[in-house]
């Protein structure tokens, strides 16, 4: 009898060391499984894309939280650009392809991407209140004999993006203070002043 009861504990515990370590392999291997699939899925993961404002990324947390991933956001310029317009209520419409042409015309003429619609918000308000039939936003040519007349908008930008280039940036005249004394050398200050803070607000799209 006592022999039997040594045989019926050592085989209930080989039968328990056998499915212990069963079970470990089992565990093992799962979690070596669901470690390999996160591993994978973040691996594969890719940022979507989106047409939102930057602040709105930059606020929207559940788009980040947890990513060590690097989300390349675009040229904001363009967008920049196109708020400020919109903010303003111009009538360079529609707003994203004004911010577009006004980035390329930047980068072509090696300006100040700010520039141009600084001064056109100084001149006429980001042309609302131009001479009629001019589409002069910028305040070209305007004397006593008369103020220079464009075929359309884009017009008058490139030809005051070449002006600007050719006659003040590449002569010296970089900041709006310098500008100022031979773009209008009548102003007692207030333009350079007025061009320099909007450049500032669309420098840090503040609007």
């Amino acid at each position: 009898m006592y022999f039997s009861n040594m045989v019926k504990k050592l085989l209930f515990l080989t039968s328990w060391s056998i499915v212990s370590s069963g079970t470990l392999i089992v565990g093992l291997i799962f979690m070596y499984a669901l470690n390999y699939k996160i591993k994978t899925v973040n691996l594969e993961f890719t940022p979507h894309q989106t047409n939102q404002p930057l602040n709105a990324i930059a606020n929207d947390q559940t788009n980040v939280k947890g990513l060590t991933t690097d989300i390349e956001i675009g040229d904001a310029r363009p967008i920049i650009l196109a708020e400020f317009l919109e903010k303003y209520q111009s009538p360079l419409q529609p707003y994203p392809y004004w911010g577009q042409f006004l980035t390329e015309l930047a980068d072509k003429y090696e300006l100040d991407v700010w520039l141009l619609p600084s001064i056109s918000m100084q001149e006429s308000n980001l042309c609302k209140k131009i001479p009629e039939g001019t589409y002069n936003c910028l305040g070209l040519g305007i004397h006593s004999k008369g103020t220079w007349g464009f075929d359309s908008f884009e017009e008058n930008f490139e030809a005051a993006a070449k002006i600007l280039k050719r006659d003040y940036i590449d002569k010296g005249y970089v900041t709006p203070d310098e500008i100022q004394d031979k773009y209008t050398p009548g102003s007692n200050g207030s333009w350079e002043f007025a061009v320099n803070h909007f450049m500032e607000t669309l420098e840090y799209a503040d609007f």
